[in-house]
């Protein structure tokens, strides 16, 4: 089958020719119809980000992955060949570390990908692949951060820093939950009309020079309940906390691998504001948001960008990188 592997040694992708995996006792080996291309996946490839726990130093890439069930390995029930599956981003060991699929182990840019049993789920037949496989990581990462790490109430004023492949669907997601206002802070003009389109109530480029006084003036003057960086911009942190109200929650989303400096503590403290890490998502986020498509409060169909060969990957890979065309998600077809 062909596979894009990520040699990291050199750290160069080819789309190769790689045998067909067999599922091991436990597995579930799926026939891949669409699988996300993330920005994650361009800084494995650059050298920003490096695998934790690879055994070797070639991977197939690919952690938003969607499907058919093909074959079952030894001791697997509930599942049957021909069912519509996506696959969680990765999973747990018993001490509780976390292997991500496309990172630490294989992932699905390939014609055949195998997965635990328990990281499999079903999704309903009126959801597109091409929307179904971006919904772990892409989708669940924002609505983790929205509804847990966050804690976002309805009423409560918001703005996202960022609307690109994650941004763009925190916008949605917090409009689902009914925050409100909810601003969209973008310095590129299309994405700021995107977030609009999205449901953004407003949108502001952050180089304004009344960026502040906007904010103020869409919260009624008590500035933001949550302010959420999905840019990971060192900038975007130190603006956030200018627009924090009482109680209000910086959630970082976006890593910027820099220090977060809180200019002082007076206010900071004075207000009751907090700094909120986040990192990805749980394997409920992804059964909840597959649930809310099934329900149709979710409406995925604008976050794919455009769908192209598997063989194609290297090209995907510099679009994201350059950004052509503001791409929330490209997916790869095998």
């Amino acid at each position: 089958m062909l596979a894009g592997r990520l040699h990291l040694t050199e750290r160069a992708l080819r789309v190769e020719t790689v045998p067909v995996p067999e599922p091991a006792p436990g597995q579930v080996r799926i026939k891949v119809a669409a699988a996300g291309v993330c920005l994650s996946d361009v800084h494995l490839i650059d050298g920003t980000l490096t695998p934790l726990y690879l055994p070797g130093d070639v991977v197939t890439l690919g952690h938003e992955v969607a499907g058919v069930v093909d074959a079952l390995g030894d001791g697997v029930e509930g599942w049957q060949p021909g069912q519509r599956v996506l696959l969680q981003a990765g999973e747990r060991d018993r001490r509780g570390t976390v292997f991500t699929r496309g990172v630490d182990y294989d992932g699905g840019w390939a014609e055949y990908a195998v997965a635990s049993q328990e990281t499999v789920v079903p999704i309903p037949d009126e959801l597109p692949f091409e929307q179904a496989c971006i919904i772990p990581d892409a989708v669940s990462t924002p609505w983790a951060a929205v509804t847990d790490t966050g804690r976002t109430r309805p009423g409560e004023a918001v703005a996202v820093w960022g609307v690109g492949g994650l941004g763009a669907h925190a916008v949605q997601l917090l409009r689902l939950v009914g925050a409100a206002p909810l601003i969209a802070v973008e310095p590129l003009a299309a994405a700021r009309e995107r977030a609009l389109a999205l449901g953004a109530d407003a949108a502001l480029d952050p180089g304004d020079n009344a960026f502040r006084d906007a904010v103020l003036g869409l919260t009624g003057g008590r500035g933001l309940d949550v302010a959420f960086d999905f840019a990971g911009v060192t900038a975007v942190r130190e603006q956030a906390l200018t627009v924090l109200g009482r109680r209000g929650r910086l959630v970082l989303a976006g890593i910027a691998n820099k220090p977060v400096t809180i200019p002082s503590d007076s206010p900071f403290n004075y207000l009751q504001q907090a700094v909120l890490g986040h990192y990805g998502s749980e394997a409920e986020h992804v059964e909840q948001l597959v649930s809310l498509a099934r329900q149709r409060r979710l409406d995925l169909s604008a976050s794919v960008s455009d769908v192209l060969p598997l063989a194609e990957a290297d090209q995907a890979v510099r679009r994201v990188q350059s950004k052509q065309g503001n791409p929330i998600r490209l997916i790869l077809r095998p």
